[in-house]
């Protein structure tokens, strides 16, 4: 596998993508392809010390690729506008939809397997639950502009007759770990947690604005990006079955759990407040959410996943203490 060609992951300069860029490395993969926005100074760091044989421009990259696609073996498209507060649709319906079925062409045209990345924000409230199912995806309703940018390319690609040799589509859930750093207020809650708990010794959580939650109950699939990068380079390796795929640990924990083990790495005692949800995100507040990982599990992925406490240990202990980038 190793000397077959060239890899291109796309938002190389962001947070998933760079993370599986360096996993990548580790696992004897340097003939990479790039693919970013590399203007701005603080991605810098999440690239410049990993090996690749080239840095392509987003906006160059669909005509790079028609003249190199034979030397392409593979792509991880992880590219994407991904701020869920930017409410203009036509920003991620250029980026998230109009881009990606460019990449998806040319991967049909010149047979390259291909992963992207969907979203777990596809499923809205989870009216219809988190089973990563093509028949379900014409019905879920994000509940802003990226999840349906997200949406409407899974819909797109469910309607193809002509798709690459491979494709996944993966539905991220909660991802945290390294390399967030430029994240602003996208990153991680455990991103924002440490910062506030090493500079008040406390940390604000949302209160619940929902009589079956407790504050601080409302629960997420936290997925440490580690997890999340394992699964990439096993489906570039294995290329199971084409689909949709959950990508969360199937085990959803509360806020509150998550705090704590912030607090547990650091050797601090609990201190948590509990603050109104921003007016303009509480109609879009999710309460719950579990990734449906039976999909994945049966494509015959069986590596298990870090409990939180763990990965939250070496995320703290690790990296954040000393802002060290992966």
């Amino acid at each position: 596998m190793h000397n077959k060609g060239k890899i291109v992951v796309t938002g190389a300069a962001g947070f998933i993508a760079s993370y599986l860029t360096g996993v990548l490395n580790n696992a004897g993969y340097t003939s990479l392809v790039l693919v970013d926005d590399f203007s701005r100074e603080d991605k810098k760091n999440n690239y410049q010390n990993k090996e690749y044989s080239e840095l392509v421009p987003r906006s160059q990259f669909n005509n790079w690729l028609q003249d190199n696609a034979a030397s392409v073996s593979f792509i991880f498209h992880l590219g994407a506008r991904t701020d869920t507060t930017e409410m203009d649709y036509e920003v991620h319906r250029l980026l998230n939809l109009e881009y990606s079925k460019e990449v998806w062409n040319s991967c049909v045209r010149y047979h390259i397997p291909l992963v992207y990345a969907s979203s777990a924000a596809t499923y809205g409230n989870g009216e219809y639950g988190y089973k990563d199912s093509h028949t379900l995806v014409p019905k879920l309703q994000p509940l802003n502009p990226y999840g349906v940018s997200k949406n409407e390319f899974d819909k797109w690609v469910l309607e193809q007759s002509a798709t690459p040799p491979f494709w996944a589509g993966l539905k991220f859930f909660n991802v945290f770990g390294p390399n967030e750093y430029h994240k602003g207020r996208m990153a991680s809650v455990i991103f924002h947690a440490y910062n506030s708990i090493k500079k008040t010794g406390g940390v604000k959580l949302f209160r619940s604005h929902n009589p079956e939650y407790k504050d601080g109950e409302q629960i997420r699939d936290f997925i440490y990006v580690k997890d999340v990068a394992d699964i990439c380079l096993w489906l570039m390796n294995h290329q199971p079955e084409s689909g949709l795929y959950n990508v969360g640990t199937g085990k959803a924990r509360t806020f509150n759990d998550l705090v704590n083990a912030i607090f547990s790495a650091l050797n601090f005692p609990p201190q948590i407040e509990y603050i109104d949800t921003p007016i303009d995100i509480r109609d879009k507040y999710q309460y719950y959410t579990e990734a449906d990982m039976t999909r994945l599990r049966s494509a015959g992925y069986n590596t298990s996943f870090h409990s939180l406490e763990d990965a939250v240990a070496e995320y703290v202990n690790d990296y954040l203490s000393s802002t060290t980038y992966f």
